[in-house]
């Protein structure tokens, strides 16, 4: 999944690593969709992004899979 970075007020990347208790780069890797982590830390860093106001949208909600920031 990637995640489109607009400019929005908010928790930057460190706020939402340290919030996560991960590297930047791993906030990074999962924007990206590039993988390479453990279920757990997924768990993680999607919940810190749940909380900071992004919603995931999944692939069978018939447009696709995507995220959005909560209104």
């Amino acid at each position: 999944m990637v995640v489109e970075h607009a400019y929005v007020e908010g928790p930057g990347l460190r706020d939402l690593a340290r919030a996560a208790g991960v590297a930047p780069s791993t906030i990074t890797r999962f924007e990206n969709g590039k993988g390479g982590m453990h279920s757990g830390t997924m768990d993680r860093v999607q919940q810190v992004l749940e909380e900071a106001g992004v919603v995931f949208i999944r692939a069978d909600t018939g447009g696709g899979a995507g995220v959005r920031l909560k209104a």
